[in-house]
């Protein structure tokens, strides 16, 4: 019997979520990001992924790829906290918070939110996000581990009172 490509492509935890897996979920994504790497984040999506990222529509696995490396070039320094807002069986809702600082030294905390879909096998079909970007003094900063993932001990945006 053939497996299919797709099962091959599995990202557990898959749906249907739980409050557990949903928060495994959105960790994972935010682990994923703060390590910054376009190719391996790509692969957690469909081939033919839809995203709204501010005003840019993105489709497709390169595209995600490109969005993400011109991203890194401009928002260096960056440091990302996901938090779970809401879930259903096969989708999930969070805010974020990220701080940054632009190739000028100027540093910026940004806030949004998103609402994802997955498909069966545990892979994002679409991801919608809204993002407002607010000016921050390097004083003001909060996410102050050294790059990569978030420590586990690390106060979430709930803890921190964003």
């Amino acid at each position: 019997m053939e497996q299919s490509s797709k099962m091959i492509e599995q990202r557990p935890p898959l749906p249907p979520f739980t409050l557990e897996t949903a928060t495994q979920k959105v960790r994972m994504a935010e682990n994923s990001w703060n390590n910054q790497n376009p190719e391996k984040i790509a692969l957690v999506y469909t081939i033919d992924s839809q995203w709204r990222n501010r005003s840019e529509f993105i489709t497709g696995r390169q595209e995600i790829i490109q969005f993400l490396t011109r991203k890194w070039q401009s928002e260096l320094g960056y440091r990302l906290i996901k938090e779970l807002w809401a879930f259903t069986d096969h989708k999930i809702a969070v805010r974020f918070a990220y701080e940054w600082h632009n190739n000028h030294g100027n540093w910026f905390r940004s806030y949004g939110n998103e609402n994802w879909e997955f498909d069966e096998y545990g892979l994002m079909s679409k991801r919608f996000a809204c993002i407002n970007d607010l000016s921050i003094k390097e004083t003001e900063r909060q996410f102050l581990w050294q790059p990569g993932v978030r420590p586990d001990n690390y106060p979430n945006l709930s803890s921190l009172g964003l």
